[in-house]
């Protein structure tokens, strides 16, 4: 299969890109490099097939359609994205044209390259801040977000739609939990797995916001890029979570991975942040339903290989 990912040097992207080509799948990757890395892709260009080509684009630039279409890729995976909900409050126009305006540039790229399907990479933030009793989210949950990072997402929704009834390309939106794993970077501003492994290993303390007692679902990278892989054959038209299920709290989080790096050092409390909600899990059943997925990798195994990618 002949397919493009956008975002594809990014530590998610990085991952599906040597899945794919380990499937025997030929790829185009897209990246501004703003936050991907080409280190990330150190071993999928070292494949002596040529099945792998880079292109250095931002998805906002009108070039991106010409390159879409002149690569024709049978499916785009749309991993490209603004993803900080702190950096959306404070530059809500940026994330517009970012998770927006970038994904219509993606959309009239599949179009005119005739591509089949695009498989995008939404996120929990669509839901906002949803009531315990309806915890893990469902699917028909009614999207109420609470930062332009959440509504910029939820009218990416509402685009692939459109495209769908209007030129027939067809999409996939999958809701990803928190996803965590090697190649995350630990000193970005996002990543809270990354970040607290990456200073306990230092040995300094990690930062919780808040009362710590905000809860996350943590999706392992693998099994978050085997839902990607499932979707570019299945659940057609639909919204499906990726998830665990699985509340933990950031407290809870923080004991987990000094577990795992063996440093007992306790952390040190700020102010809670904006555009953040309390409570967060995502009910993975549409997952299994519709693309016979179900997360195997449990939190602290996920965070003993975070831990052990990082002291390598």
């Amino acid at each position: 299969m002949k397919t493009l990912v956008t975002g594809g040097a990014g530590f998610i992207g990085s991952t599906l890109v040597d899945r794919l080509l380990a499937e025997g799948h030929e790829v185009d990757v897209l990246d501004d490099l703003s936050t991907g890395s080409l280190a990330n892709l150190a071993e999928a260009r070292s494949d002596r097939s040529h099945r792998l080509s880079f292109h250095q684009i931002d998805i906002r630039e009108p070039a991106l359609v010409d390159v879409l279409a002149r690569r024709a890729p049978e499916v785009v995976f749309h991993l490209a994205a603004q993803t900080d909900a702190r950096v959306s409050v404070a530059r809500p126009a940026f994330d517009l044209e970012v998770n927006l305006g970038g994904t219509l540039n993606v959309l009239e790229g599949a179009r005119v390259a005739g591509t089949r399907k695009v498989v995008f990479a939404s996120s929990a933030a669509v839901y906002g801040d949803v009531a315990p009793r309806h915890l893990p989210i469902k699917e028909s949950q009614p999207c109420a977000p609470v930062s332009p990072l959440g509504a910029a997402k939820r009218a990416a929704h509402d685009m692939l739609n459109v495209y769908r009834r209007l030129h027939g390309v067809e999409f996939t939106a999958l809701a990803l939990a928190n996803v965590y794993g090697p190649r995350q970077d630990a000193h970005g501003e996002t990543g809270v797995v990354a970040i607290f492994a990456g200073r306990l290993l230092a040995d300094e303390a990690c930062t919780i916001y808040g009362d710590g007692e905000q809860t996350r679902d943590f999706v392992f990278v693998d099994d978050a890029v085997d839902a990607l892989v499932r979707a570019a054959e299945r659940g057609d038209g639909l919204v499906i979570n990726v998830g665990t299920g699985v509340e933990t709290s950031i407290n809870a989080l923080h004991a987990c991975l000094a577990a795992a790096a063996g440093v007992e050092r306790p952390a040190r409390q700020a102010a809670e942040r904006p555009g953040e909600p309390p409570r967060s899990a995502l009910d993975p059943t549409r997952a299994a339903i519709q693309l016979g997925w179900r997360p195997w990798t449990d939190l602290p195994e996920g965070a003993a290989r975070v831990v052990e990618a990082l002291r390598a």
